[in-house]
């Protein structure tokens, strides 16, 4: 059994430390000290089924704690999923917090082996191996699904670590990267996972190009559905004839309101930025394809209440179904939808919000409503990135390019 610290009770970090848990001690430490108070009564400060039905059901050796620097003591790996926001000013993660653990970690626990799982630029685990030539370092990249993150880490796609070859520490890290890959296959229910060690840095890069793939991807049909719409196309019908060819397939194609979520924009923005100097097009196209979009669908929505004025409607009121980026999440950072919100109230026009999670009387100066029933009764017009079967009886009010009906 190994000990183990998991710095960040997000997505990553709460995820990881359920599924490590189960057969080793871990310390899930967080500064937030209500979220550590709900995983001392075995419930989940995240929307996550999986996560909800270990801690509730299943026998877990997870201690939540606010005292990192006593977990890290302790610790003979720590992980550190701490957030990694995208600095548009920088244009580059900030990574404070991933040093902020570092730090103390080197304090109270120098020879700790430390798995970086925040999602950073490539070259950072060369740079921290520099700047603390102390410490010893391994980045794992994440490769998880909002509201499904432990799911995805019981079923993994592939695990991933990779070591610095400019650490004076290399050959001892190549040994504790195939322990730590060993311990997420301990705590999977596949049996069979493809594994893979490599260089920090190249690891680095397969986070960031596997989203950016994806982003792709979402832009592509999304650009495709935008086609279809203005040319009075049916887009379910030309999507479903191009994924029948096995090289595309008929996944991940639900056209949206454009990528959103905590990984998506941020990461493909951050490779734009590491492609400083390297002759690129695609990638910038892929981040300048997500704004146009959303121009499209706020246009879109404009024009639909310049409809209900001209129908004899005063001043329409639209209605934002939820802010999430998805269906099953409780995250609303950077969800496409919000540009569409930002898009049209700029435009002097009143909009309310449906969003169940959130607890403030108001987000972005538009009244948020937690009653379904009235949000659909004082909302004109219903824009949802995603539609859901509670809007059934008002469909006529609902604006949504959720062709499938799915994420």
């Amino acid at each position: 059994m190994t000990n183990i610290a998991v710095a960040g009770t997000g997505y990553v970090g709460l995820s990881l430390a359920v599924l490590l848990s189960q057969n080793n001690h871990v310390f899930a430490v967080d500064v937030v000290e209500s979220k550590i108070e709900l995983l001392k009564q075995h419930k989940s400060p995240i929307a996550d089924r999986e996560i909800e039905d270990f801690l509730a059901n299943r026998k877990l050796d997870l201690e939540p704690t606010v005292d990192g620097a006593e977990a890290y003591r302790k610790a003979d790996m720590v992980v550190i999923a701490t957030p990694t926001n995208y600095d548009s000013e920088k244009n580059f993660f900030d990574t404070k917090y991933v040093e902020q653990v570092i730090e103390l970690v080197l304090q109270v626990n120098p020879n700790a082996v430390m798995v970086i799982k925040s999602t950073v630029p490539v070259g950072y685990t060369k740079s921290i191996c520099e700047r603390y030539p102390q410490g010893r370092f391994i980045f794992s990249p994440e490769f998880l699904r909002e509201g499904r993150a432990l799911y995805d880490n019981l079923h993994p796609s592939r695990i991933i670590a990779g070591v610095p070859s400019e650490s004076p520490f290399a050959s001892e890290l190549e040994t504790a990267a195939k322990q730590f890959v060993q311990l997420l296959k301990e705590g999977a229910e596949d049996a069979e996972v493809p594994t893979l060690i490599m260089r920090a840095t190249e690891a680095e890069a397969v986070k960031l190009f596997s989203n950016t793939y994806l982003a792709l991807r979402v832009a592509y049909f999304n650009e495709l559905d935008t086609y279809a719409d203005v040319r009075g196309l049916d887009a379910s019908q030309i999507i479903e004839g191009v994924g029948y060819d096995p090289r595309i397939g008929s996944h991940y194609n639900n056209p949206s309101f454009g990528y959103g979520g905590y990984c998506l924009p941020k990461d493909t923005k951050q490779l734009l930025a590491n492609y400083r100097d390297v002759p690129q097009n695609l990638i910038e196209a892929i981040v300048e394809s997500n704004r146009t979009r959303k121009d499209h669908i706020a246009e879109q929505v404009i024009d639909k209440v310049w409809e209900l004025v001209y129908s004899g409607v005063k001043k329409p009121v639209v209605g934002i179904y939820r802010l999430t980026m998805k269906s099953g999440s409780d995250n609303f950072r950077a969800s496409s939808i919000q540009g569409i919100m930002k898009r049209v109230k700029a435009k002097g026009i009143p909009v309310i919000v449906f969003e169940p999670t959130l607890d403030e009387a108001e987000f972005y100066g538009s009244k948020v409503y937690h009653d379904i029933d009235q949000f659909k009764k004082d909302a004109d017009l219903i824009v949802g990135n995603r539609w859901n079967a509670e809007l059934s009886d008002v469909s006529d009010k609902v604006y949504t390019r959720d062709l499938f009906k799915r994420d």
